[in-house]
């Protein structure tokens, strides 16, 4: 596949991002509609949510993230969080993945936050053998309350 880049996504990247969120939004088995990825597009394009593509060495985007700023008030401090993290299946094990970790990290060293963080599924195997290589799992457990 050859070398992976990193860049920010831009304007005119809308559908391509599209495809590539949708993409995500179905290994994961959640059902999207156009009004949907409207407002995630409308996050990113206010600022809110930011975005990275992975390019392959075509220059074919081929993966994405997308992560944001929060605030960490029992240590002062700011921290990453990635909230989404999708490489297309044909380019799985290219290391657009972990290029695309890499590249939020540094972002978030450039910022002066002290941690990027994320979640998995507990059966994502594949995924976690990634994590467990380029971040320490914690012993923290998730809980949602459903609205």
């Amino acid at each position: 596949m050859g070398d992976i880049t990193i860049v920010a996504v831009a304007e005119g990247d809308r559908s391509v991002w599209n495809e590539l969120h949708a993409g995500f939004a179905s290994y994961y088995g959640v059902e999207q509609t156009d009004e949907m990825r409207d407002r995630v597009w409308g996050w990113i394009c206010d600022g809110r949510l930011e975005c990275r593509l992975a390019l392959d060495g075509t220059g074919r985007p081929v993966g994405l993230t997308h992560f944001r700023e929060y605030i960490r008030p029992l240590f002062a401090a700011r921290g990453g969080f990635l909230d989404d993290l999708f490489v297309v299946p044909e380019a799985r094990g290219s290391g657009a993945a972990p290029a695309l970790i890499r590249a939020v990290a540094e972002i978030g060293r450039d910022r002066g936050w002290n941690v990027v963080r994320w979640i998995t599924r507990d059966n994502n195997y594949r995924a976690r053998t990634l994590y467990d290589r380029v971040a320490s799992r914690t012993d923290w457990i998730t809980y949602d309350i459903r609205l």
